[in-house]
């Protein structure tokens, strides 16, 4: 785009531009002004938004400790659970073993009286 096609003919022995623009250069200037000040908008908001961000974070932040104490709580208690729960299924398993063996101790004796015609 040459400004030259826009403006009407010039002489050349005119030392400067022209005081009037075109129709065209004034839309231009026009509309790049309001551009100006739309990304000024753009950029304040922007800014706000940041500082919003950053303000979350930081509160965010400061339940750090207390997340951590939780996790501690919680990993403590799961390990607690875990060792009861294996205590009460050994518990099941030895008392399934005795019951087991009571059965086996009582089926002989039964086998044997049969055996010896009782």
């Amino acid at each position: 785009m040459s400004s030259s096609a826009s403006r009407p003919h010039q002489s050349s022995t005119s030392a400067g531009p022209s005081p009037e623009k075109s129709y065209f250069e004034q839309q231009r200037d026009a509309l790049v002004g309001e551009i100006a000040v739309s990304l000024e908008h753009v950029l304040q908001n922007m800014n706000k938004l940041n500082r919003s961000l950053e303000g979350v974070i930081a509160v965010g932040n400061e339940f750090g400790s207390v997340e951590a104490l939780w996790s501690q709580f919680e990993n403590v208690m799961a390990k607690d659970l875990e060792a009861e729960s294996e205590a009460k299924e050994g518990e099941q398993e030895e008392e399934a073993d005795e019951v087991g063996e009571e059965a086996e101790v009582e089926g002989d004796i039964t086998m044997r009286a049969e055996e010896n015609g009782g």
